[in-house]
């Protein structure tokens, strides 16, 4: 599976290579049509177990509207395990050698010449995947990936739907911040001085994905990130 380029999803748009913020890149359409379909695939099989997508459930009761499944190293607020002891004790799926060998490559497509400039990208080597599947409703509120122990930059790919990414600071979930589209095979990177900044999905655009993505709908968001954990 490899990035590539394919049609952008509104041609005309200018969609272009951009960063948003200094260490944060979004490189529109760097997923193949192919391997968007490939990525679909492996994500329903991930889905079904051993354990299964699940909406998941905050320390004060509350439900995220995403559903998500790990690969890897299992999350749920805010800590990793090995374990899913919040959904039915069972280790979780590994995490695929070629997923971390896009992981690899996306980081150095999105940095470049830069990239021994920025802390933990030169030797990318993840660990973990969270894979979300969101709905017409489904929404992520502003939040900071700060459960891992490392500063390498997170990666995310998006599938089906696009959705407005909304990219803020390191210091407050308001302003300032900037908006987003992501579509069908973007990517998006974030590390050196934005590894740590609020990131959310405000909304997603229903009806707007390919489906010969193999996704009838909703957007899928695979997000890979180094724990800096061990067993």
């Amino acid at each position: 599976m490899e990035g590539g380029t394919t049609p952008p999803l509104f041609p005309g748009e200018g969609r272009r290579r951009s960063e948003i913020a200094p260490g944060a890149v979004h490189v529109p359409d760097w997923l193949s049509a192919e391997g968007q379909r490939e990525l679909v695939t492996a994500c329903r099989a991930w889905a079904t177990g051993p354990v299964p997508m699940r909406h998941t459930r905050l320390p004060r009761g509350g439900v995220m509207s995403v559903r998500t499944v790990c690969l890897g190293w299992h999350w749920k607020p805010y800590a990793y395990t090995r374990t899913a002891d919040d959904v039915n004790g069972r280790p979780v799926a590994p995490l695929p050698d070629w997923l971390a060998d896009l992981g690899r490559r996306a980081v150095a497509d999105a940095y470049g010449e830069r990239l021994p400039e920025v802390p933990g990208a030169g030797a990318y080597a993840p660990d973990t995947a969270l894979v979300n599947f969101y709905d017409a409703q489904a929404r992520m509120g502003m939040h900071q990936d700060r459960e891992e122990r490392s500063a390498a930059p997170v990666v995310s790919l998006s599938i089906g739907d696009t959705c407005v990414f909304r990219f803020g600071n390191t210091e407050t979930r308001g302003r300032p911040y900037t908006d987003v589209e992501l579509a069908s095979g973007d990517l998006f990177v974030f590390g050196g001085p934005s590894r740590f900044a609020f990131h959310g999905v405000p909304r997603v655009r229903p009806g707007t994905g390919d489906p010969a993505t193999g996704l009838a709908g909703g957007r899928l968001n695979l997000t890979l990130r180094v724990t800096g954990l061990t067993d």
